[in-house]
C-alpha cells in the first residue's frame, strides 16, 4: 500500500471575514504569533512524514509561495551582521525543499471539492493528505499523522472530528456512524451543514483529510451542493462502501482561526505556551484584565 506522500493545502479564499488587513495579505498569512497559519499547516504535515506539497491557490496569493522559497537578500544580511543566527535559522526553517512543492491556480471560487480537484494531476493515483490552514490543530503526535497512521492501519480514507453543540451542525460536514468504539467511529453518511434537527450526529470534520484518490472521480463530475458550491463532502460520501471509511476523533488543541475570535484565542494560547513569550504574555493579560 503506498504510503501518504502528498498533501493538498486548499489557500485560494478570499478572507473576507478578516477585511480589511486580506485585502493585500493572504489569510493564510495572518501570524500566529511571529509564524503564519500556512507554515504550521505545512510543519504539521512535515510532523507526518509528508515530503510535496500541492497549493491550491488564487490570485494575489504569490507572498505564500515566496514565504516557502529563499529570501537571499535578507539571509544575506542576517548572515553578514553575525548576532542574528536565530532570526537567519527562522527564516530558513519555512523553505520547503527543492522541487518539492507545486503552487497551482483555482480560477474561480467554486468551492472545498473544486478546489482539492485542482491538484489531482500533481496528487496522481495514491493516497494523499488535505489540510485547512484556518483549523490550526497544536499536538503531539499531530492531527495530520494520526490520520496517516490510521490510514496505514485500515487502508481506507480518515477525516478527523470533533464533537460539536448541535446548533453548530449547520457550519460543518457532519458524519453518520456507524460501529464505534469512542474514539474511531466507521463512516456510513455526510452531510454538508445539515440542519440541527436532520444532522445523523454531531461528529463535525475539522478540516484533516487522509484520502483515497478514487476521490477524484467523484470530484470530476463537478455537481454542485450545498451554497451552490463543488463540496468535497459530497463526493467523499459517494466513496462510502467502497473501501474502509472512518473518523477519527480529534483530542488535541484545535483553533478555529477562520474567525476573527478564533485567531485571537489561538494567538494568545500559544504565546503562553511558548518558553520564550509566556512570561510577558501573562503579564500582559494581567495588566489588560486590570485596566478594564
Amino acid at each position: 500500500m503506498p504510503r501518504v506522500r502528498k498533501a493538498v493545502l486548499p489557500v485560494a479564499g478570499l478572507g473576507t471575514r478578516f477585511l480589511p488587513a486580506t485585502k493585500a495579505i493572504p489569510k493564510e498569512m495572518l501570524t500566529i504569533v511571529d509564524r503564519p497559519l500556512i507554515q504550521y499547516a505545512v510543519e504539521e504535515c512535515l510532523a507526518a512524514g509528508i515530503e510535496e506539497f500541492v497549493f491550491v491557490t488564487g490570485r494575489s496569493k504569490h507572498v505564500i509561495e515566496d514565504h516557502f522559497d529563499h529570501a537571499y537578500e535578507l539571509e544575506a544580511t542576517l548572515e553578514a551582521r553575525g548576532n542574528k543566527k536565530a532570526e537567519l535559522e527562522a527564516a530558513r526553517d519555512a523553505i520547503i525543499p527543492y522541487g518539492n512543492a507545486v503552487f497551482t491556480r483555482q480560477q474561480q471560487p467554486l468551492g472545498l471539492g473544486h478546489a482539492v480537484w485542482c491538484a489531482r494531476h500533481w496528487v496522481g493515483d495514491e493516497p494523499f493528505a488535505v489540510l485547512l490552514p484556518d483549523e490550526l490543530t497544536l499536538s503531539t503526535p499531530s492531527c495530520t499523522a494520526e490520520l496517516v497512521a490510521e490510514h496505514e492501519r485500515s487502508g481506507g480514507s480518515v477525516i478527523s472530528v470533533v464533537d460539536v453543540p448541535r446548533e453548530q451542525t449547520k457550519s460543518y460536514g457532519i458524519v453518520a456512524p456507524g460501529k464505534d468504539d469512542g474514539r474511531i467511529a466507521e463512516v456510513v453518511g455526510l452531510v454538508e451543514k445539515p440542519d440541527p434537527a436532520k444532522a445523523p450526529s454531531t461528529l463535525a470534520a475539522i478540516g484533516r483529510y487522509v484520502l483515497l484518490p478514487e476521490v477524484f472521480s467523484h470530484l470530476d463530475k463537478h455537481e454542485k451542493g450545498a451554497g451552490g458550491e463543488i463540496q468535497l463532502t459530497d463526493s467523499m460520501a459517494r466513496m462510502i462502501g467502497h473501501a474502509p471509511f472512518h473518523a477519527l476523533r480529534y483530542r488535541g488543541t484545535r483553533y478555529d482561526c477562520g474567525n476573527r475570535m478564533g485567531f485571537l484565542e489561538a494567538n494568545i494560547a500559544v504565546a503562553l505556551a511558548r518558553e520564550d513569550t509566556a512570561k510577558e504574555a501573562r503579564a500582559m493579560l494581567a495588566r489588560l484584565a486590570k485596566n478594564t
